[in-house]
């Protein structure tokens, strides 16, 4: 499988990856790596994390000064991160100490979803009925609309009077965008990982996404790939249970690493960049679809300023989902039932200078419990001579 970017190497591409202990005695522990046409190597000797190594002046210049001890090649981590066995090193979530925050109805085709999810209170076999009402209403004059804007207002006040109020259209169209905590620090999975539902969801799919990564300072180092697992009938119930439908044990891909901003890369690539999923699954059903930053209503910059500044701080930094334009209505069974996950779905986001993350879906509460949390972390890195100096 191609899971690397289209160029390859030429980016300054860091990760991280369980490294079990070598030697009698030596520890196994997650470090910080970098890919490199060489192989991958272990930076944790002078970047313990990856939130320390992104509080850098240039983290880019930083990683290409570093040698770094070899551990093995890129495409063997990659094949042990889908086989999980522990004997052998893998790809982790290339974040550690960052907060998992998440942006949503952020594209013009995720909120008309949003709203049909409310209006048709998480039944999925009501759906297709008020799409098509929805759509007929608006026309084609959504994705022209700019965020907080004098015609934003104007629509929202048509839909109101249409009886197709929705909380959705707030942070949709209105000023302020939609930022939430999409699960706890060190939650998340990373590539060749299981991805967890929710086993009570019988209406859900993946939301494949742009992630930035900001330090504290606010600036935005680099960027990686997402799936924020959205379960479609939990939130179309009622918006007050979205911590249900998005924090759940594994509900939460991110990798498979984080491109660093240097010359081959910039913000101006994510903005242009597209973004593609893929799903296999295991009845044979396949879903396709591709979308574009281009046409994300915010700007990522807009979001980032939304998120972090005097109102609210983060001394480790955060990890950014940007928000999909996917919502899968594809019929999966009878006509009419729309797209649901099943057991076994292999879930593929790519992205041209970004790469491919996959994940295998599972339930939630069939996944390994999480349980290397952060003191488990930092108790990891003092037992291995990481934090006895700093």
């Amino acid at each position: 499988m191609n899971w690397l970017p289209e160029d390859k190497m030429t980016g300054t591409l860091v990760g991280r990856a369980w490294i079990p202990g070598v030697g009698a005695g030596q520890l196994a522990g997650p470090s910080v790596v970098a890919l490199r046409e060489g192989g991958v190597f272990d930076l944790s000797q002078a970047v313990p994390t990856m939130s320390g190594l992104l509080e850098s002046a240039d983290p880019a210049a930083l990683v290409r000064a570093t040698p770094g001890r070899y551990i093995g090649s890129a495409d063997s981590l990659f094949q042990n991160s889908q086989r999980k066995n522990g004997e052998a090193p893998c790809f982790l979530a290339p974040c550690d100490l960052q907060v998992i925050k998440a942006a949503g109805v952020t594209f013009a085709s995720s909120l008309v979803e949003r709203v049909i999810e409310e209006q048709a209170k998480g039944d999925a076999s009501q759906a297709e009925a008020i799409r098509g009402r929805v759509l007929e209403l608006l026309g084609g004059s959504l994705a022209s609309i700019v965020p907080g804007s004098a015609k934003a207002q104007q629509l929202k006040e048509l839909l109101v009077r249409q009886g197709l109020w929705s909380q959705y259209l707030e942070v949709g169209i209105g000023p302020d965008a939609e930022v939430f905590t999409k699960g706890p620090v060190l939650s998340a999975v990373g590539t060749g990982a299981e991805i967890g539902i929710h086993p009570g969801s019988a209406w859900n799919n993946p939301e494949p996404e742009v992630v930035l990564t900001v330090n504290s300072r606010g600036e935005v180092q680099g960027a990686t790939l997402g799936n924020d697992v959205n379960l479609r009938d939990f939130e179309g119930r009622s918006a007050l249970l979205l911590g249900k439908a998005k924090d759940n044990n594994a509900s939460c891909a991110i990798g498979p690493f984080i491109r660093l901003f240097d010359a081959s890369f910039s913000l101006d690539d994510v903005r242009r960049c597209t973004v593609s999923l893929d799903v296999q699954g295991p009845d044979g059903f396949v879903l396709r679809g591709e979308s574009s930053m281009s046409q994300i209503s915010r700007d990522p910059l807009d979001l980032v300023r939304q998120t972090v500044g005097a109102h609210h701080q983060y001394p480790d930094g955060f990890m950014l989902f940007l928000g999909t334009m996917f919502a899968p209505t594809q019929d999966r069974g009878a006509a009419g039932s729309g797209f649901t996950h099943q057991v076994g779905d292999v879930v593929s986001i790519s992205s041209p200078k970004l790469g491919r993350l996959v994940n295998t879906v599972n339930l939630s509460d069939r996944i390994a419990p999480w349980t290397f949390g952060l003191q488990a972390f930092f108790t990891n890195l003092v037992a291995r001579g990481l934090l006895s100096s700093r």
